[in-house]
């Protein structure tokens, strides 16, 4: 699953460099969410934290 979020991350970097103002913002937004998803993938592979529900 990270190679998967790692590609993506990837991806939107490189569509980042290369967009216009107005694609920047929407991009940006995918970009942290995809970061985001991959910390929270490599920490759960780490057993630093632990996915599961509270409840």
């Amino acid at each position: 699953m990270t190679i998967a979020l790692e590609i993506q991350v990837e991806e939107l970097r490189a569509e980042l460099r290369n967009a216009d103002a107005a694609e920047r913002c929407q991009i940006k937004a995918e970009l942290e969410l995809a970061e985001a998803e991959l910390a929270a993938a490599i920490a759960e592979l780490e057993g630093t934290i632990d996915a599961a529900p509270p409840f």
